[in-house]
């Protein structure tokens, strides 16, 4: 407290030993946010000589205490004599930024970075930047017991290697990384291998290439195979951004057989992101060498027995043929994609179908035009009656993508034709077609062409076929209803 006559500069160190001492925490609490008022009191060279040494000695309080006087200090650089004498606050909040409570050690940093802003370069070299003389304690985290602690290790680990430079990387954050990404717990593996690329990147461009190939290869290779799926996964995230460093001929001997081993991976997100990435490899190896070493496989996995395998990679057939252009998708894999059409299992063919509408959008009507809806429509005098149901699928949904232009021309008189299909199954469908291709049809074309036939069905001696003929005809938000208002209400 105060001297008696209410003095502040009579305030003695004694009184806020006295408080800081106390069992209760408020009172401790309230003596420390009023260290400016007592510093002040004290003046420059006693807060300096007596105040910041006591504090230093004592930082032993409960975690709310030592949060104030975190925040306290970094607001101190005035009341111990300017920039000229700001180092003196360093060592108490050294000290705090290495207690056990998070929030502490936060609210410490943050008031470093703020005093460091204040230090001059000379002060800066000789007082502050011995505090970066962090490795020995980096390194005692990086094998901390708790793996939460090397967890953000690992994903601090780039802006670690950043602020350290070269040669501390080279020589200290390698052994340290390699260590990350063996170690135990699938969570620290996980962070570690999606920092691969960027730590790879950030290495000395002198020594990257051997470093990378003697030190973090070998642990990249084991990690294609690690027990964890979200550690495979986030490894297959970034592997292919490897090959821009490390260049073609070591791409084709050491990244490809990762790859094709990831390509396969039975978790789904693993084979995506390979897939996703193929544009970086292709930009550095060709899209010949490309297709020659991950094509057979693509392709084994379009043929796997299992069904769901077929599924997982038609459905990233889309961002494959984004990724390796129309004239490669046309050479090699358009095959592939109508063969799915015909599969034995109905979720393959729903798929495909899809497949195609992706396709389109991606390649355009013209495209559509030339290589996709001949083949579509040659399947409509297939025998097998549920390929010839294909077909009707394949036009709902190629049609609006294809426009009006394709879909009168082409597509509309072969969903006709099959209204006088043999089996009651196709002839529905054709029914529920012309429902669906109906708003991309032409006036013209829905009542000369699509009506007669409607009307046809909405007769036809399968109640089903009669059924889904009157629907389209009376459909509500169908355009085709228009044509049909008299006949219905008569």
């Amino acid at each position: 407290m105060a001297g008696a006559d209410g003095d502040d500069s009579l305030y003695p160190i004694a009184v806020l030993i006295d408080e800081l001492r106390n069992e209760d925490v408020q009172l401790r609490l309230n003596s420390i946010k009023k260290l400016s008022t007592i510093a002040l009191a004290l003046g420059v060279e006693r807060t300096r000589t007596e105040l910041l040494p006591f504090l230093t000695d004592t930082i032993y309080d409960e975690d709310e205490v030592l949060l104030a006087l975190a925040e306290q200090l970094g607001n101190f650089t005035m009341l111990v004599g300017g920039p000229e004498y700001v180092h003196c606050l360093l060592p108490p909040l050294e000290s705090l930024a290495t207690v056990e409570e998070t929030v502490v050690r936060d609210k410490a940093v943050e008031s470093l970075r703020k005093i460091s802003q204040e230090h001059s370069p000379v002060d800066l070299e000789v007082h502050f930047e011995p505090l970066t003389l962090v490795m020995p304690t980096l390194r005692q985290a990086a094998e901390d017991k708790s793996w939460r602690v090397r967890y953000m290790v690992a994903d601090k680990f780039s802006e670690l290697q950043k602020a350290v430079g070269p040669e501390i990387t080279k020589n200290d954050l390698v052994p340290a990384f390699q260590n990350l990404l063996k170690d135990c717990e699938a969570e620290v593996r996980s962070a570690a291998a999606k920092k691969v690329k960027e730590f790879c990147e950030n290495l000395p461009e002198d020594s990257r290439e051997t470093i990378i190939m003697t030190h973090i290869l070998s642990c990249v290779k084991e990690l294609v195979s690690d027990t964890s799926q979200h550690v495979k996964s986030a490894l297959a995230s970034v592997i292919m951004g490897l090959s821009t460093i490390l260049g073609k001929d070591n791409t084709v001997e050491h990244l490809l057989p990762l790859f094709l081993a990831q390509l396969k991976d039975e978790c789904p997100e693993v084979r995506l992101n390979i897939i996703s990435n193929l544009d970086c490899v292709n930009e550095v190896i060709g899209i010949r060498q490309l297709s020659q070493s991950l094509l057979p496989a693509i392709v084994e996995l379009a043929e796997d027995a299992k069904w769901r395998v077929r599924l997982a990679i038609i459905e990233y057939m889309p961002l494959l043929a984004g990724q390796l252009g129309v004239e490669f998708f046309d050479e090699k894999l358009n095959t592939l994609c109508m063969a799915w059409l015909i599969d034995h299992v109905y979720a393959i063919r729903e798929a495909a179908t899809c497949n195609l509408m992706k396709l389109v959008e991606k390649f355009g009507a013209e495209w559509a035009q030339n290589t996709i809806v001949p083949k579509v429509l040659g399947m409509a005098n297939d025998p097998n009656y549920l390929h010839r149901m294909t077909t009707l699928f394949c036009i709902n949904s190629l049609s609006e993508a294809c426009g009006q232009d394709i879909t009168t021309k082409h597509m509309l008189p072969v969903v006709l034709k099959m209204s006088n299909d043999q089996v009651a199954n196709v002839r529905f469908n054709v029914a529920k077609s012309l429902q669906k291709i109906g708003p991309v049809l032409d006036s013209n074309a829905l009542q000369t062409e699509v009506k007669p036939v409607l009307e046809k069905l909405a007769t036809d001696t399968d109640m089903d076929v009669k059924y889904f003929a009157q629907e389209a005809i009376r459909g509500k938000y169908s355009t085709l209803s228009i044509f049909f208002i008299y006949e219905v209400s008569s």
